[in-house]
């Protein structure tokens, strides 16, 4: 007999709203669910009318299926003039990380995790957010929900994200150059050599 989906454990899963981040992340909740997983997919506001706009509304459906769902938070950034234009990188980095805290922990406790919920949904057992989405991680721990952070770069990414506070400590960054002019595109800044992180040669910034 299968479980009820009451017993299942539940999954909550943020991805970084772009296309890189948002596919591994749902290849994750495939694994999971087929694993007998309950799963909650968390879009941004944004990302999640893309989404419809460009596949249809069956896209985040969960292929019908009772027990995988999708969610949306705010991302916080003003409305787009074109609704399909790429956002903002650093906008939506800054955003996301002051302004998603709230909305997502209300998801998570009022939504998802209470007496308020549907009789079938189970209780939250984890959160997997992306790397650079830590404010889930921070509202599960105020909730008591565990939680693990996703990188979905490359390994040889991440170990470059991991020596981001070298780069500071050894005043490369921020740069010297007039970084509003873009000067450090064309001075000859880029050609620094970094030749101290182990497993990454022959690479420069």
């Amino acid at each position: 007999m299968a479980p009820s989906l009451t017993t299942k454990p539940h999954a909550i899963l943020v991805p970084w709203p772009a296309q890189g981040h948002v596919n591994p992340d749902k290849r994750l909740a495939d694994l999971l669910h087929s694993r007998g997983f309950y799963i909650t997919f968390v879009h941004t506001a944004f990302n999640y009318n893309r989404l419809i706009r460009s596949n249809g509304p069956d896209s985040v459906k969960g292929k019908g299926l009772p027990d995988f769902k999708f969610e949306t938070v705010p991302d916080g950034t003003p409305p787009p003039s074109n609704p399909d234009a790429t956002q903002d990188v650093p906008l939506v980095c800054d955003s996301l990380r002051k302004n998603c805290l709230a909305p997502f922990k209300e998801l998570l406790d009022v939504r998802l995790n209470n007496n308020a919920s549907p009789p079938d949904l189970p209780p939250v057992s984890c959160i997997i957010a992306d790397g650079v989405m830590n404010f889930a991680i921070r509202a599960g721990e105020a909730l008591g929900v565990p939680g693990v952070a996703l990188f979905t770069s490359s390994a040889f990414s991440f170990i470059g994200y991991l020596h981001y506070p070298e780069l500071i400590k050894r005043g490369i960054f921020p740069f010297k150059s007039n970084y509003h002019n873009d000067d450090y595109l064309t001075d000859g800044t880029l050609d620094t050599p970094v030749d101290w992180v182990t497993g990454m040669d022959n690479i420069s910034l």
